[in-house]
């Protein structure tokens, strides 16, 4: 049963245990509630992964922001810190938890050159109307990641509405003057947006600019599965840039050079998260995105009334 009436949100730092702005930020807000303000909200701050951000390591067994599937939680997983962790939260602040909350918002830092951005994944109308709002106020843009059945078992897609904050470049482990005050602006204007449709005084934009999902590549590999060549000086640190047919990806040191030749993709497209150090063990050297203009549908606007009032 939620003990808590109104409109609940549920603010994430910590999914990953390396990713360490965040969660200094939660401890700041803590010790200096004045620093962001609720605006009327009822506000759960938690820390996604607190083992691992003890160790200062992204997961103890796996990756948490994969482990959030109903797979998961139907067998006993005595040994998986991970899994246990997703499912206490769900436990917690889930629909049927004495905390629930209705929307959920994962706050991470990235190695990539990403700037602040969302995340969305899939095209659950709620996440696409408040992703407007909060684009249309601060102009970020928006990775839309659908169509990878590889990936799955995101923290957010387990609320009823969630979306992810993403900051960047920072190494891991460190502490970063401008990745903390983007992700204390990211976190206030989230705040004050749903405050806004609280209120019923949110102006929707017209249309809604995303990123949308193609494909992942990874790194060219030799015959023995090591990688062999590395992101081409052209491209490192270019996230959200342009990029068209021929423009070289991956150089080696013996002089070959990768280019963007793929048949199946446009002639032109955007990559995302290039050279994000986590994703090494994935397999993903960078994502392909088509960036697309959307309109903001009433439909989507109407969903997220529905979810905040009925």
């Amino acid at each position: 049963m939620n003990l808590m009436p109104g409109i609940n949100v549920l603010l994430v730092a910590g999914t990953h245990g390396n990713e360490i702005n965040a969660p200094w930020l939660f401890d700041q807000w803590k010790s200096y509630p004045e620093l962001i303000k609720p605006y009327g909200l009822n506000l759960s701050k938690v820390i996604g992964n607190p083992l691992a951000r003890e160790t200062c390591k992204r997961y103890i067994d796996q990756d948490l922001n994969r482990s959030f599937t109903k797979q998961n939680f139907s067998i006993s997983h005595k040994d998986n810190y991970e899994i246990k962790r997703a499912k206490e939260l769900v436990d917690i602040y889930g629909s049927e938890g004495r905390l629930s909350s209705q929307i959920v918002i994962d706050f991470h830092s990235t190695t990539s050159c990403m700037g602040c951005s969302l995340v969305v994944y899939g095209r659950r109308s709620v996440d696409l109307a408040l992703a407007s709002l909060i684009q249309s106020r601060i102009g970020i843009p928006i990775y839309l990641h659908e169509g990878d059945e590889s990936q799955a078992g995101f923290l957010v897609e387990y609320w009823p509405c969630g979306l992810v904050v993403e900051i960047g470049p920072v190494p891991q482990g460190t502490l970063n003057h401008k990745i903390i005050h983007q992700t204390l602006i990211s976190l206030q204007v989230c705040i004050e947006e749903i405050a806004k449709v609280k209120s019923r005084n949110a102006r929707f934009p017209k249309n809604l600019i995303i990123h949308r999902h193609l494909k992942s590549i990874d790194f060219p590999r030799d015959s023995n599965g090591k990688q062999c060549a590395y992101i081409h000086s052209r491209l490192d640190c270019k996230d959200w840039c342009l990029v068209k047919k021929g423009t070289p990806l991956f150089q080696s040191l013996n002089g070959n050079t990768v280019h963007f030749d793929d048949p199946d993709l446009p002639d032109s497209i955007i990559p995302v998260f290039i050279n994000e150090a986590a994703y090494a063990e994935k397999g993903i050297a960078m994502s392909f995105t088509i960036k697309e203009i959307w309109d903001v549908k009433e439909e989507w606007k109407n969903d997220f009334y529905k979810l905040l009032f009925d």
